[in-house]
């Protein structure tokens, strides 16, 4: 069971400013009973560096980025060996040529979730879950991609739980609502792992959250030359 610490989250403002000024919510943010009280710096990082901006896309945005990715995605077939062992029930694909309509959803996207110096990978990746699919707990690779990741959480909302590395004791869920838009940097992909919950473990606030079918548009940092 998870509960949200309303004194923590919402006496602390997490809003970086961005090109249109639209801010994340915390409300869609659970803190686990197990993290101690005491340990407000290390829990303030990790909700500020998982934002959440919900209803980001309206119904016909979302219908629109649909319709362009749907062709490639119902070329490939469903997979259950990814490559690192990380995910189940998938296929995914790159795209780098939007329509204008969409690119200019996309444009919102960077506009909001990464610096104007930031220099973002040239394709975005779709990833394409299917109903009983789901996420493993991970890390993500410095290697694949920079800092932070932006994405559009499309066609059914989701829970991702993320869990501190060395300190399990430590953890929180994310609402990815179906049309919002979920940022992820530094602490939160880097010292947490992360997992999108399918089946009986769909839960939100003791509520069981069907899955459905849910594909992913996200935007990543290109990775640093150094790493």
């Amino acid at each position: 069971m998870l509960r949200r610490h309303n004194s923590d989250v919402n006496q602390v403002k997490f809003n970086e400013p961005n090109a249109l000024g639209i801010l994340s919510d915390t409300n869609y943010i659970e803190v686990s009973p197990s993290w101690p009280a005491e340990e407000l710096e290390k829990r303030m990082k990790a909700i500020s560096t998982m934002r959440i901006f919900p209803n980001f896309v309206t119904e016909e945005e979302e219908a629109f980025l649909l319709a362009e990715v749907e062709p490639q995605l119902k070329k490939l077939r469903y997979e259950y060996d990814h490559w690192d062992n990380a995910i189940e029930g998938y296929r995914e694909t790159e795209r780098e040529s939007w329509s204008d309509r969409n690119a200019a959803v996309l444009n919102r996207v960077r506009e909001v979730a990464f610096s104007r110096e930031t220099v973002l990978l040239p394709r975005a990746h779709v990833l394409d879950l299917a109903a009983a699919g789901y996420i493993k707990p991970h890390v993500d690779a410095v290697r694949f991609c920079g800092n932070t990741i932006a994405g559009l959480c499309l066609l059914s909302s989701a829970v991702m739980r993320l869990v501190h590395e060395s300190r399990p004791e430590l953890q929180l869920d994310a609402l990815l609502e179906r049309r919002c838009l979920y940022v992820m940097s530094g602490v939160a992909r880097y010292e947490f792992s992360h997992a999108v919950l399918g089946g009986e473990h769909s839960v939100w606030r003791e509520e069981r959250l069907p899955r459905k079918r849910r594909v992913a548009i996200i935007c990543r940092e290109r990775p640093n030359d150094r790493d």
